[in-house]
C-alpha cells in the first residue's frame, strides 16, 4: 500500500483500543492505530470524535472526563473532517445506493471527501468497495495484510 494512502477509522476501532473487556479486539485495534499513527495515515470526522467522547467512558469506566477529553484531543491530529451540508447530502446519496444506515453513510461520505483509500470498521461488509473506498475489518486483516485485499 502506498505510504500516502489514508485510512478513515470508525468509532468502534478507537473504542476497542481502550476496551479491556475484549483483549483480542483491543490488540488488533491497537496494531491498526499504531500503524495509522506511524505513517500519519489516520483520518476521522467530527462525528467520530463526538461518538468517541460519548462512548469512551462506557467502555473504559476508569477514565475520567479529563482523560476522555485528552483522548479526543489526541485524535484531532488526524485532521477530522467537519461534517457539513455537502457531507450530509453525499451521505443521503450513499444511503440510497448502499442501503447502509445514515450514520454509516455519513462516515463513508466523510472518508470519501478526505480522499481515503480505506475505511476501517467492523460494522460494514469487509472488502466491499464504495466508489474508491475499500471497507476493511480490522479483525479480519492486520495492516501488513492490506496488499492481499487489492
Amino acid at each position: 500500500m502506498p505510504i500516502e494512502s489514508t485510512v478513515f477509522v470508525d468509532t468502534n476501532v478507537l473504542l476497542y483500543a481502550q476496551d479491556p473487556r475484549s483483549p483480542a479486539k483491543q490488540g488488533h485495534a491497537a496494531q491498526w492505530l499504531a500503524w495509522c499513527w506511524s505513517g500519519q495515515r489516520g483520518r476521522i470526522s467530527s462525528q467520530v470524535l463526538n461518538e468517541v467522547y460519548v462512548n469512551l467512558r462506557k467502555v473504559a469506566p476508569t477514565l475520567s472526563a479529563q482523560q476522555a477529553r485528552d483522548v479526543v484531543r489526541r485524535y484531532r491530529n488526524w485532521k477530522p473532517w467537519l461534517v457539513d451540508d455537502a457531507t450530509v447530502d453525499h451521505a443521503w446519496v450513499l444511503q440510497d445506493e448502499t442501503a447502509y444506515s445514515y450514520r454509516d453513510c455519513l462516515m463513508l461520505a466523510s472518508a470519501l471527501h478526505q480522499g481515503c483509500r480505506y475505511l476501517l470498521t467492523e460494522d460494514l461488509q469487509h472488502g466491499r468497495k464504495v466508489d474508491n473506498l475499500t471497507i476493511i475489518s480490522p479483525f479480519v486483516v492486520l495492516p501488513q495484510d492490506l496488499g492481499m485485499i487489492e
